[in-house]
């Protein structure tokens, strides 16, 4: 499956940044991870952290599929509200997984510290406006029940909103003081680049055919015909886990988005806050590190990449009219516009757990608009996992739930 299409923004901003060989001999470890994107570069990390030997495969170069696509913003919220969400899962569920996505930003702040990254990580403030009068009431109970529920929010009105933040056309919104962007394709190379030192093993270019599953051990064909043995095994495949996972549980969307040109005026103005509407799809918009705008949504239901790249150039116009109708006395000069593919969940959470098709191995697919902060998450998780401990989210997370 083609995760994305055109040459998403990262891959050119950034160039081919580290590369790794493929495999050319059996291997063995205790945990093998396949994925080479942002996911799979975290939960190595943890691995390697916890004392694990850890290999890390995958089939194109590294961060070559969704994580040179994403948009990265990190925001604590979930695609589902936190009001709907408790109405799906109960209050305990649906506080915890908002909870853990804000610490996750956090978390992910201090290891760009850490590992020195120049991948842009910014904190940024959020804001969450109504596309539409009848969203207000509705928002505003959302406003409440973060509130209640110990969220660092405010409400702001329509007028605050053009005065602050010269946008238009709004019916009021939440602002939130948590959030943050950052370079996820980059981060994914400096996170890899810093633990390859530290004894990590990478190789690209190198596929997963098969698994055999033993008692206590399972051994990985390769496309190359060599083999890994490997105690556990960790998926971090992303959308492509449609491939391998037999029943249906997500639906795969089609996204669209665009960068503009280098402009200091529209940074200035908006490099501290990542932007998204209550409109059905929403519109979502940031700055990026270099002093352009971000601006993305119009998505569609997937039906396969030719038809979804047939779509770039229309949808780009919509954004553009949806760019004018908000930002006022602004222009977008466009630059780049891509498209890529992603999933929903019934309750906008991710799949994070052990599968009863998969023997030793464990799933990491951070699905939504919170892939990035799912998967951070995730590091703990798999840290639980591998110690045979339970996490707290485990059964909000799992696969039959």
């Amino acid at each position: 499956m083609d995760l994305k299409s055109n040459e998403p923004f990262w891959l050119i901003k950034n160039g081919i940044i580290n590369s790794y060989p493929s495999i050319k001999e059996n291997k063995s470890c205790d945990v093998l991870i396949i994925g080479g994107g942002i996911t799979g570069s975290l939960i190595a990390h943890q691995c390697i952290k916890d004392g694990y030997k850890t290999i890390l495969i995958d089939k194109r170069e590294i961060a070559n599929g969704s994580s040179s696509a994403t948009t990265s913003m990190l925001q604590y919220e979930i695609d589902v509200p936190l009001f709907k969400l408790i109405e799906l899962i109960g209050k305990d569920g649906a506080v915890n997984s908002y909870r853990a996505c804000s610490e996750s930003i956090n978390t992910l702040g201090d290891l760009c510290k850490k590992i020195k990254s120049k991948a842009g990580f910014k904190e940024k403030k959020s804001l969450y406006f109504a596309a539409n009068k009848k969203d207000v009431d509705w928002l505003k109970n959302e406003y409440d029940i973060r509130k209640e529920n110990g969220f660092n929010v405010d409400w702001l009105s329509s007028d605050v909103i053009l005065k602050k933040y010269n946008l238009k056309n709004t019916f009021g919104g939440i602002i939130s003081n948590q959030g943050a962007s950052v370079d996820a394709f980059k981060l994914v190379h400096e996170i890899l680049h810093f633990n390859s030192s530290k004894g990590l093993e990478i190789y690209d270019k190198t596929e997963l055919v098969s698994v055999n599953e033993f008692t206590d051990h399972n051994e990985a064909i390769l496309s190359s015909d060599y083999n890994i043995l490997a105690k556990k095994i960790i998926y971090c495949v992303g959308y492509e886990s449609t491939q391998i996972i037999k029943e249906k549980f997500v639906d795969l969307i089609s996204t669209y988005a665009m960068v503009s040109e280098i402009d200091p005026k529209i940074y200035k103005s908006y490099k501290d806050i990542l932007i998204w509407n209550t409109a059905d799809p929403y519109l979502y918009a940031r700055t990026t590190d270099d002093g352009r705008m971000l601006i993305g949504g119009e998505d569609v239901e997937f039906q396969n990449p030719e038809k979804r790249d047939k779509l770039i150039n229309s949808k780009s116009k919509k954004l553009l009219k949806s760019f004018d109708k908000y930002f006022n006395n602004n222009t977008f000069y466009l630059d780049f516009s891509w498209s890529g593919t992603f999933a929903e969940t019934k309750d906008g959470l991710p799949y994070i757990g052990e599968h009863k098709d998969f023997k030793n191995s464990y799933f990491v697919l951070g699905f939504g608009g919170n892939g990035i902060t799912f998967s951070v998450i995730g590091m703990e998780m798999v840290s639980d996992w591998l110690k045979n401990k339970k996490h707290k989210l485990t059964k909000w997370f799992t696969f039959n739930r």
